[in-house]
């Protein structure tokens, strides 16, 4: 099943979670998303040519680590039962209402 909808993504993680021993404790999966953001930095550093990376490292793109760390913060919303679509929603009017016209 390919997802659509973050709502699908939230309930396929939980499946997959699931089946693989369930979730890690909180804290633990805070340091995952905190883990998969250096990661999205070391690519981001390789691709603005800060900090090329070595020949002996692994090949991998910014999607991919993007991808990562929305695994892990689906992870820890599924942990605590929370709707993201529902604050999603809920954030994107909070900054057009807020921001309207601050960058006009």
């Amino acid at each position: 099943m390919n997802c659509k909808t973050l709502k699908e993504f939230q309930a396929k993680i939980d499946e997959w979670i699931a089946s693989h021993g369930g979730y890690w404790p909180p804290l633990s999966m805070v340091v995952s998303i905190m883990e998969e953001l250096g990661e999205i930095a070391r690519e981001i550093n390789h691709l603005e040519g800060f900090k090329p990376k070595k020949a002996s490292e692994v090949p991998s793109s910014l999607g991919e680590e993007l991808a990562d760390l929305m695994f892990s913060i689906i992870c820890l919303a599924n942990h605590y039962k929370i709707d993201l679509t529902a604050y999603l929603n809920n954030v994107i009017k909070k900054y057009d209402k807020r921001d309207k016209n601050r960058f006009i």
